[in-house]
């Protein structure tokens, strides 16, 4: 089946409350995507972000991020009122994200939402049943959070011994201790939980299939680190030996430093894998298609001294390899995943996407180098792959053409029988719409013809990431329309 879908991110929804949520405005982008003849919608990781604001580094694997629960439905369900919302100071910019003011705004209204709420909900069915079946997680989770509240918000590395080494008696201790703000953060799950499986299932019963991401690595300032430190390469201080990153390529000359910590995966093969299946239990449960990143890093991941100032001295070390994906076969059953194998490519690598039958990407902003011998040209695809104008790494295309070299933009022009620049953006979505690949998913900037002022994220960089709002009047009966007619042209409705 020939799927075609849009990348947009959850935070980029437009809301009334400076990020974007489940609420209204994403039923609305649903219906809109039906309307347009869509049926994939791409999401970033739902996770809960900290500094730096990036869904690729959270507090927690398996938690979900609270900026994203729906203020507007907790004043529908009494939690909140409209008078509280709209006096707080979301940031006034409605085309940006401020996480300054939206991290002190929000968990101020989620505390009284908290007050007001949690002793008549602590007992219900439906609240037991969901801490129950979460407890693996959501116990360290949310002790986490309260005991890095309880230290000014500092990285568990600088919390008191005792508990940064979890003694026995300090989780004790700070369990009694910080009771209400345990409460508070398996409250706050809650309600994600309900209202990111409500919005799911009206996407599903409009046809539209989530396609969710899986960072590969986790933050080194997390729930999972803390917890469960005998996953990774760690020293007895509690310090990584090495960690994550990638070598010098397209994005960076000295490479991208991610600074997660790596995993000891001597342990997870003596373990069956179980923490990983677990894992990928609750992102197949989470989204309909699961698209892993860093996927090579299963082949071989770049290993980096802890300490180092850049990725340039790592080097490359053999991971798991198609091990872990026959156990995860063989343990949850045939699952959708996409496969992100951009980067430096080598032959292990290709094997490795191959034998697991996963699709991989194709990125179209990568074909049109005028030596025109290119992987990413059509022309080269099997129908296995999934293709994108750009992803969240990349500039969007309008902002990618206007930086083409002019022999670039000469061949692109070539190539797609293209006579004026201007209409380059939109005849490269046609060249992805009408490849033989299985699956097409385009950035919503870039039907919107935007311009690099709506990128989302600029690799290796810090402070201007993550940001982008679309606005709500952006989404046009016309602008749906359009899409579904070149959608159903191109065999994929």
């Amino acid at each position: 089946m020939r799927q075609q879908g849009i990348l947009l991110p959850i935070f980029s929804i437009p809301s009334a409350y400076g990020i974007g949520t489940f609420g209204r405005e994403s039923y609305r982008f649903v219906d809109f995507l039906k309307d347009a003849g869509q049926t994939l919608w791409q999401i970033l990781p739902l996770g809960p972000t900290g500094y730096g604001d990036s869904p690729y580094q959270s507090f927690s694997t398996f938690a979900g991020n609270p900026y994203f629960i729906d203020l507007e439905r907790l004043i529908e369900e009494g939690y909140l009122t409209k008078e509280e919302c709209d006096a707080c100071d979301f940031g006034q910019n409605v085309h940006s994200i401020d996480y300054e003011k939206m991290y002190y705004a929000r968990f101020a209204l989620l505390r009284k939402a908290f007050e007001r709420g949690f002793k008549a909900l602590k007992h219900k069915p439906e609240y037991l049943a969901f801490t129950e079946r979460n407890a693996y997680w959501l116990d360290d989770y949310a002790l986490y959070m309260a005991v890095k509240d309880s230290f000014g918000g500092v990285c568990f590395i600088e919390w008191d011994e005792d508990i940064r080494l979890r003694k026995k008696s300090a989780i004790t201790k700070y369990r009694k201790s910080l009771k209400e703000d345990i409460e508070f953060y398996s409250f706050l799950q809650y309600l994600f939980d309900a209202q990111w499986k409500d919005l799911k299932n009206y996407a599903n019963e409009r046809g539209i299939e989530i396609v969710g991401d899986i960072p590969i690595y986790v933050a080194f300032d997390s729930a999972d680190t803390w917890a469960n430190p005998q996953l990774f390469q760690m020293d007895s201080s509690g310090l990584p030996t090495g960690v994550a990153g990638c070598p010098p390529d397209y994005f960076s000359k000295t490479g991208q430093l991610w600074g997660n910590p790596l995993y000891d995966w001597d342990y997870h093969k003596k373990t069956g894998y179980e923490w990983w299946m677990k894992r990928f239990a609750h992102c197949f449960e989470l989204y309909d298609v699961t698209r892993i990143d860093h996927f090579r890093g299963f082949d071989e991941y770049w290993s980096v001294p802890y300490g180092d100032e850049t990725a340039a001295g790592g080097r490359w070390v053999k991971g798991p390899g198609y091990e872990l994906f026959a156990v995860m076969k063989k343990t949850l059953g045939k699952k959708k995943v996409i496969a992100e194998d951009l980067g430096f490519m080598t032959d292990s690598v290709r094997k490795l996407v191959k034998k697991t039958g996963f699709p991989n990407m194709k990125i179209l902003e990568f074909a049109f180098e005028a030596s025109g011998n290119n992987e990413y040209l059509p022309q080269y695809y099997d129908r296995n792959c999934v293709v994108y104008t750009g992803t969240h790494d990349n500039d969007t295309m309008v902002g990618f053409l206007e930086q083409m070299p002019v022999q670039d933009i000469r061949f692109a022009k070539k190539y797609l029988h293209c006579k004026k620049e201007k209409d380059l953006c939109r005849e490269v979505i046609r060249a992805g719409m009408a490849s033989v690949a299985d699956m097409v998913i385009i950035p919503m900037q870039d039907w919107l013809e935007l311009d690099n002022t709506a990128r989302i994220n600029i690799p290796s960089t810090l402070g201007e990431n993550w940001k982008w709002r679309m606005d709500s009047d952006m989404l046009t009966h016309k602008l749906a329309k359009k899409m579904r007619k070149m959608t159903r042209l191109y065999g994929r409705i």
